[in-house]
């Protein structure tokens, strides 16, 4: 396998169907990529970025939304003592979807395995209707590597 040293460009081949490469061709057109090495190094970013995830190494960023009925009994104290047992919350936004329903967004900055367990709380609380998580980890990149973005 050749590489380089961080920063230098590297050149490889890659063989595919000619179908699978028009749709991803339309794929990255779609997506607003100048080229396909741009796309190519954004989905190995995600591949890398997705294994250290859930091989839990170190801190990675957590996405927490959830939605909820707000004036269901005890909701709303019970998913702040949650929140407040995390220290490691960074950030909260909270939309009234309408007179009943809430949206919530937590990010926050810790282990997986951490994060994990919090979306799992809130996802157990009565009046919580919807939880998804989704996690992960800077990258490094060279300035040009980002010109489309």
């Amino acid at each position: 396998m050749s590489g380089a040293i961080m920063g230098e460009l590297v050149r490889f081949g890659v063989s595919m169907e000619e179908k699978l490469l028009d749709k991803f061709d339309a794929l990255i057109k779609e997506e607003g990529y100048n080229n396909r090495s741009e796309a190519i190094r954004d989905l190995i970013r995600k591949a890398i970025i997705d294994s250290e995830v859930k091989r839990e190494a170190g801190d990675v960023v957590g996405i927490i939304p959830f939605m909820y009925e707000h004036d269901r009994n005890g909701v709303t104290r019970k998913l702040l003592e949650i929140q407040h047992k995390s220290s490691n919350a960074a950030f909260n936004v909270h939309f009234h979807l309408d007179r009943h329903m809430c949206l919530e967004v937590v990010i926050l900055k810790d282990e997986a395995s951490n994060i994990r367990g919090l979306a799992d709380e809130i996802r157990s609380i009565k009046g919580v209707h919807y939880c998804e998580i989704l996690m992960t980890k800077p990258v490094v990149h060279s300035d040009e590597e980002h010109e489309h973005h």
